[in-house]
């Protein structure tokens, strides 16, 4: 059944990429839970961090529900603050937003589902990471999202450091294991080009990939849907697996007061980021989304000398 504000729900492709997403956020808070458990050593004051999980819901311009999300929060002794959010909302985009949005400009109604993930550790050798996965349905179809490293000590800022190898090795061979659909190379210089900080001409981090308007096959009954769906599914499962290694590796060296320093001025240069470029907080503060959600990226303190 169609509803009047919601565009083709009888397609039951979107409530099974619905299903996965919700699926996915629970799959990351289970490793990360299970990481805050595992490094007692860290902080043995501090007893391991769990998830609250708050479900809210969407109110759309038009004053009808709009769907709604389950925001998961931690504050732990490995992760000063993490987020772990999944959302499905529908409705329509306000006119001045609709022109900006594939397919909306001749009807603005919606549907979109997704998860995205930020975490912020405690140790400046952890680097804070991202993750976003989407689906987007308006008059057409399409997955968007990816994976980004950012490393918050400079010296850990280089394309041959562990962590940035083993990274971007996983987000490749996850492209590669879809190479119909995904570009590993397309979307490494895409994430690089996406997470740049223009106005102080730097880039946010290692990178990783990012991708959007995914519709492989191109045509409007989306045949290649399963085949995006596979690749999109495949980019959530890496990044858990690739993160918690990089976690692991790097938990328990020793830090100094200096290195938090320049953890919480690079900080500064993510909270620049997300409230002058970022696509997810864009979408989420026009559509009437989760403030509480939208903004929980920002860390829970920076610094700006």
């Amino acid at each position: 059944m169609t509803l009047a504000n919601e565009p083709a729900l009888d397609d039951p492709r979107l409530k099974r990429a619905q299903d996965w997403f919700e699926t996915l956020q629970g799959k990351v808070v289970a490793a990360t839970e299970a990481l805050e458990r595992e490094f007692a050593g860290v902080d043995a004051a501090r007893p391991p961090g769990r998830f609250a999980i708050e479900h809210w819901e969407r109110t759309d311009a038009s004053g009808t529900p709009g769907g709604g999300g389950r925001m998961a929060m931690l504050r732990g002794r490995l992760f000063e603050k993490m987020g772990a959010h999944c959302s499905t909302v529908h409705g329509a985009f306000p006119a001045e937003f609709a022109a900006q949005i594939p397919g909306a400009a001749s009807d603005p109604r919606f549907w979109a589902a997704g998860v995205s993930v930020i975490a912020h550790p405690w140790s400046p050798h952890v680097p804070t990471v991202h993750m976003n996965t989407r689906l987007v349905r308006t008059t057409k179809t399409w997955f968007g999202g990816g994976a980004d490293l950012t490393p918050t000590l400079e010296k850990r800022r280089r394309q041959d450091d562990l962590d940035a190898v083993a990274f971007h090795a996983a987000m490749r061979a996850a492209c590669e294991r879809h190479a119909k659909v995904a570009d590993a190379e397309r979307y490494k210089a895409w994430c690089d080009e996406y997470f740049f900080l223009k106005h102080r001409n730097e880039p946010r981090g290692i990178g990783g990939i990012f991708f959007d308007w995914l519709n492989s096959a191109g045509d409007a009954a989306n045949s290649a849907f399963d085949d995006d769906f596979a690749f999109v599914r495949d980019v959530g499962e890496s990044f858990i697996a690739v993160y918690s290694e990089v976690v692991r590796r790097n938990a328990l060296t020793p830090w100094s007061a200096a290195e938090r320093e320049e953890q919480l001025i690079r900080r500064g240069r993510y909270v620049e980021f997300n409230l002058l470029y970022d696509r997810g907080t864009i979408f989420g503060l026009k559509t009437g989304g989760n403030i509480a959600s939208i903004l929980s990226s920002m860390p829970p303190e920076a610094r700006w000398p």
